[in-house]
């Protein structure tokens, strides 16, 4: 049987041209730009392995293992069933951690793995993608069923031999802030197949968000009675109202889109990340600096709606005006041209990665833009309503005591008429 472990992509059975197309784009920075980071890289922490199963036919054994092999600093192995687990019917197929019995106890590491088996038509290879955290109690990971057997013959078998390949990508997580945790060959392969999946989650976040403060906005009665309370508010206090923790929006926006077990994951947190190095970038545009980010702040940024200064997000703008500003609605940046030579949805069509990064890079943007609004604009309800709720309690008050200042004044006057 022969096995090979290698850090390049798949690409020569999964769309293979247009991955080699993709691994030489250097349009979208934000993708591999990780300032943050001082450890590992993602690329240090993936790899793939190639095992040529032969003889396949004559494989009488329940169980076949590969030989171990080793990504991102562990070792692992696959493991077959020629003749499936149950019922005899499909193969079965499973990513295991190797040696786990000597693991420290505790151990675990969440992977982003693709395994699959190769057909002499490319287009036929089957693969399944899957995000799992691998523990010393959860060590091996896969399908019982993964393809029926009598469909085998159907181009998988060649010279009476499998090949099965399989892609792994260890994460580094990050509970905090967005972070970058795909190689990018490994990540352009994804962008292919789940690029809608996460573009409609960030549009159904931001435009269901938009949605809620439109509604403050259409209230006509409400919307004057908060304005006012606004335009009351001394200018330190507008300050410090627009302003949020960087940590708090991050990890909220984290924790709201980096869900385990959900492949489209990896590219959402990817895309947070890139929209946040966006909404940096237009800090360095304002200081002047000759920040990478410059290229696509100055290409796809039609207005400001958050800044970064130090650790903390601040509006660019007052409150109300960003609230009541036409250019928020959804459909605006929709059909900002983010890919070169045409609008976005036709570039889409090309399939271009480049396309797929500045698209999920604006929405990324447009997330984190839209929760810290949402954020500050809760706030300063917040403080309207206790202000409401206040005035409310003093009118209460001041009602009781004329009642009451009333009613002495009435004993006092039947006091004199009884004396008289």
């Amino acid at each position: 049987m022969d096995e090979v472990a290698t850090k390049d992509t798949l690409a020569d059975c999964r769309f293979s041209d247009q991955v080699k197309k993709a691994s030489q784009t250097t349009l979208a920075p934000f993708w591999d730009f990780d300032d943050d980071d001082v450890g590992t890289k993602p690329s240090d922490l993936y790899g793939n392995f190639t095992w040529k199963v032969d003889n396949f036919s004559k494989l009488y054994r329940r169980e076949v293992r590969s030989n171990p092999f080793d990504i991102g600093g562990y070792k692992w192995y696959v493991l077959i069933y020629p003749r499936g687990t149950e019922g005899g019917t499909h193969l079965s197929l499973f990513l295991c951690v190797a040696g786990f019995d000597n693991l420290p106890f505790g151990w675990n590491h969440l992977t982003l793995s693709t395994v699959g088996i190769v057909n002499k038509d490319p287009k036929k290879s089957k693969y399944s993608d899957t995000l799992h955290r691998f523990s010393k109690k959860e060590h091996d990971w896969g399908w019982k069923k993964f393809v029926e057997l009598s469909k085998l013959e159907d181009g998988f078998i060649d010279d009476d031999a499998l090949t099965i390949k399989a892609q792994v990508q260890v994460i580094r997580e990050r509970a905090d802030r967005p972070f970058l945790c795909l190689d990018s060959k490994y990540r352009s392969e994804l962008m292919r197949v789940y690029f809608q999946h996460v573009e409609l989650a960030c549009q159904r976040f931001v435009e269901e968000r938009r949605s809620k403060l439109l509604k403050v906005t259409e209230d006509k009665v409400r919307w004057s009675s908060l304005r006012a309370f606004w335009v009351g508010m001394d200018k330190n206090s507008k300050r410090r109202m627009s302003c949020e923790k960087t940590d708090s929006i991050l990890k909220d926006v984290v924790n709201r889109f980096f869900i385990e077990k959900e492949v489209t994951s990896t590219l959402a947190v990817e895309s947070l990340y890139s929209g946040l190095k966006a909404i940096e970038g237009q800090i360095c545009k304002k200081k002047k600096s000759k920040s990478k980010c410059l290229e696509v702040v100055e290409e796809n940024v039609l207005y400001v709606i958050v800044c970064i200064e130090k650790d903390t997000f601040a509006l660019a703008d007052d409150l109300l005006l960003l609230l009541e500003r036409p250019a928020n609605e959804p459909s605006t940046r929709k059909e900002t041209n983010i890919c070169s030579g045409g609008s976005a949805r036709e570039d889409l069509k090309k399939d271009s990665v480049d396309c797929y990064q500045r698209r999920l890079t604006e929405l990324g943007r447009q997330t984190i833009e839209i929760s810290v609004l949402d954020h500050v604009f809760s706030k300063f309800e917040v403080a309207y309503q206790e202000v409401v709720a206040l005035k409310k309690q003093e009118e209460l008050i001041r009602e009781e005591l004329l009642e009451q200042k009333t009613r002495r004044k009435g004993m006092d006057k039947g006091k004199k008429s009884k004396k008289k």
